[in-house]
């Protein structure tokens, strides 16, 4: 062994490494994103072969990883919590189905959210689908229980969700690890037909249900000893009044609950890490000569909502709060700052005392002002195809009724003043579907659907099926900049190459349109302005489903081969460019316009725009 400092992400990704896995698969979203490519980074030191994919989309993930698990492999999928929706129907069959080899599924749920559409709660997902779930605390505690996730699931036959938050997956802890010649060696076994097993039916799924109510209740009852369900402290005692309170926590609230303790009286605690199936012993245990319990957890209230039923089940006179009862908020992540504050406000802490130093209930310390980060604003990069992009079908409808429906991806930054170029929004391959319901409705609008080139093979080919087969009206702008940018540039189909770093033929996204049936595919620089222009005009004047590629490279691949200047003399600070682009590189002063050489990439727009040719290329790099 040996002590690393690592980041959550990393560390699951070399736990799994050390449980053997084989096969891992998944799509790019933050906050999970580096778990897989932390694999592929150390696959090679692995004593056997570990194949890695990044898949179109998580529906596809899940599925070859539950074939490899068929077959015996230990297999990995990494999402973030809305791909797992995406997942969701292979998932819930396969818990019915059951797996040979260990299937861990890591899905990183976003309170916040930080970079999400929403903030639902895995937890939750999990008892829907009766899938168990293990919550980590901790990247060092995320490192060790993705190993034993990979155990149990041999042992049940079933996936388990790991279930990391934001601060986990992208915390740094230095952390124990087993050097790679530690690493297990796992054999699968192969597939063997049984079609009993591994076919569904409605005859099997009762059967299935059945086996899974029994097994569950039978894990919860050995998860209650597991090190990861736990109870400390003896005393439930409040620090202000004779109440005996104790505290119910779970994943980087377990961090933030303990920190806030370290210097008071230490109530009782019940720390929750496998919340589905709930560990019922062990709460009992927890429960028993209290008062008062106040769950402090993220998202949803899942800890409050299974105390309150074990009180029920078991006649106990506890009162039990949380975001139920409005001591934790209903929403958001929770902070050291906003749990410091519940805690003093249950008379947790000794005089609203903590580790920190004396606080007031909104958890700022006295004496002591906190350093404001800055504010980043969102804004598409300087040099960004997609300002032009957009410029350029504004410019072209102008004076026209329209409507622009975006998607999820760099792009959806296209919403920001002054470009305001994405009315709906919505989740990943829904904008072309949302404009064609528009179509059908209000035929007179001029419908578009932007989508990214990596969002286009995740989940925008069967919507652009579906236009063209019930015969909407609408130009589809797919955003194709070569890699998937959002999420830190992974390769797509669209690139030519794989995970694994092989060089394969690229799939054309023409090629795939035209093979829908589509007559009218167009391809153009968008950094070509008046030639964008006039393309979006002919093609959108057009009758049914067609399409334009805006094809440039992100920035980030492209290096700037030259910056623009603005002529000082030349320049009468109108403003134009700053007032219709947005882009940040383009700063007003002393009444006019300079260009920062530190963010201009030289894409040229601003100088297709200036109507007063005040703005030039510059030297060339």
């Amino acid at each position: 062994m040996h002590t690393e400092f690592l980041m959550g992400n990393e560390a699951i990704a070399l736990g799994a490494l050390a449980a053997g896995v084989q096969v891992v698969a998944g799509y790019p979203g933050t906050p999970s994103t580096e778990v897989l490519e932390g694999v592929a980074k150390h696959r090679k030191d692995a004593p056997g072969v570990v194949y890695v994919e990044w898949s179109i989309n998580e529906k596809s993930a899940m599925e070859v990883a539950a074939g490899a698990a068929y077959a015996g492999a230990r297999t990995l999928v990494t999402c973030k919590q809305v791909g797992l929706n995406v997942a969701s129907d292979p998932l819930m069959s396969l818990e019915y189905i059951g797996v040979k080899g260990g299937m861990v599924i890591v899905v990183a749920d976003d309170p916040g959210p930080i970079s999400s559409q929403t903030e639902q709660d895995t937890r939750t997902f999990a008892g829907f689908s009766k899938v168990p779930v293990f919550d980590p605390s901790t990247p060092s505690e995320a490192y060790v229980m993705v190993q034993d996730a990979f155990e149990i699931s041999e042992q049940y036959g079933t996936p388990i969700i790991l279930r990391p938050t934001t601060r986990v997956d992208h915390g740094y802890e230095s952390m124990e690890i087993l050097d790679p010649e530690e690493w297990r060696i796992h054999t699968a076994g192969g597939f063997v037909k049984d079609p009993s097993r591994w076919v569904i039916f409605p005859r099997l799924s009762v059967v299935a249900h059945a086996r899974i109510e029994e097994r569950n209740a039978g894990l919860a009852d050995e998860l209650s000893d597991s090190p990861y369900n736990f109870v400390v402290g003896e005393t439930g005692e409040c620090a202000t009044s004779a109440r005996r309170v104790g505290i119910a926590t779970q994943g980087i609230s377990y961090t933030y609950v303990r920190d806030c303790l370290e210097a008071s009286n230490r109530p009782r605690l019940l720390r929750v890490g496998t919340p589905y199936p709930f560990p019922e012993r062990q709460a009992v245990k927890f429960l028993q000569g209290l008062d008062e319990v106040l769950c402090v957890e993220e998202l949803d209230p899942v800890i409050e909502h299974a105390l309150i039923e074990v009180c029920g089940k078991h006649n106990l006179n506890v009162r039990i709060c949380g975001k139920l009862t409005g001591d934790i908020a209903p929403s958001g992540e929770n902070t050291p700052d906003s749990v410091e504050a519940a805690l003093s406000q249950k008379g947790l802490l000794q005089r609203g005392l903590s580790s920190t130093g004396q606080s007031d209930t909104k958890g700022t310390v006295l004496g002591e002002t906190s350093p404001q980060l800055p504010v980043r604003p969102p804004v598409l990069c300087a040099g960004c195809p997609h300002r032009a992009s957009f410029y350029a079908v504004k410019h072209a409808m102008r004076g026209k009724k329209t409507i622009y429906c975006g998607d999820i991806g760099c792009y959806t930054l296209g919403n920001a003043a002054p470009l305001d170029m994405v009315d709906t929004c919505l989740c990943m391959g829904a904008g072309i579907g949302i404009a064609q319901g528009v179509y059908h409705v209000e035929p007179d609008t001029t419908c578009f659907a932007f989508v990214g080139d990596s969002t286009f093979f995740a989940s925008g080919i069967t919507g652009v099926i579906n236009a063209f087969y019930n015969q909407a009206n609408l130009t589809l702008i797919v955003l194709d900049n070569s890699t998937t940018a959002m999420t830190g540039h992974q390769p797509h189909p669209g690139t030519g190459r794989t995970m694994m770093g092989e060089l394969v033929q690229a799939v054309s996204i023409e090629g795939v349109l035209r093979g829908i049936g589509l007559t009218t595919v167009e391809t153009v620089d968008p950094l070509d302005h008046e030639l964008a222009v006039q393309t979006v005009k002919r093609v959108a004047a057009e009758p049914g489903v067609k399409a334009i590629i805006f094809k440039s490279p992100c920035v980030v691949l492209a290096r700037p081969k030259a910056r623009s200047v603005v002529d000082p003399a030349t320049c009468v600070g109108c403003l134009r460019c700053v007032r219709e682009l947005g882009c940040p590189a383009l700063v007003p002063m002393d009444g006019k316009v300079r260009i920062d050489p530190s963010l201009c990439t030289g894409c040229t727009l601003c100088e297709q725009v200036c109507p007063f040719g005040a703005i030039s290329g510059g030297e060339r790099l």
